[in-house]
């Protein structure tokens, strides 16, 4: 396969819109998140972490108090976004994401959300 034929089938795949979570497994915390990109997000906060530079402090210092190898990276749903006029992806994702914060109370001693924005 040439270079151009990678290039067109990565221009082509869909990149997946979701709701995620950062679980530390030590302590069962979670941080709960959506973007148009879950696996963009997901490595920014891998790469953040292992930088000692991520925006959460209570994170980060868990992070470093336990060990990235009780850490896990996880895709909680993906919506699949719909080529029709007027479709807001990340309105449709903010409901999904609050279904979510709903579900897992990540916050306090739960987790590692503020009651005012997620992850």
């Amino acid at each position: 396969m040439d270079k151009r034929e990678l290039k067109r089938q990565y221009k082509e795949a869909e990149i997946p819109a979701g709701v995620y979570r950062v679980l530390n497994t030590q302590s069962d915390r979670s941080l709960v998140g959506s973007s148009v990109n879950v696996n963009a997000i997901l490595n920014r906060h891998r790469t953040e972490l292992r930088a000692g530079s991520h925006r959460n402090r209570e994170l980060q210092h868990d992070w470093n108090a336990f060990g990235e190898e009780v850490f896990r990276f996880e895709v909680l749903d993906t919506i699949t976004p719909q080529d029709k006029p007027g479709y807001d992806v990340k309105g449709e994702l903010g409901v999904l994401e609050d279904l979510w914060l709903e579900r897992l109370s990540p916050y306090g001693d739960r987790g590692y959300n503020d009651h005012e924005h997620a992850g």
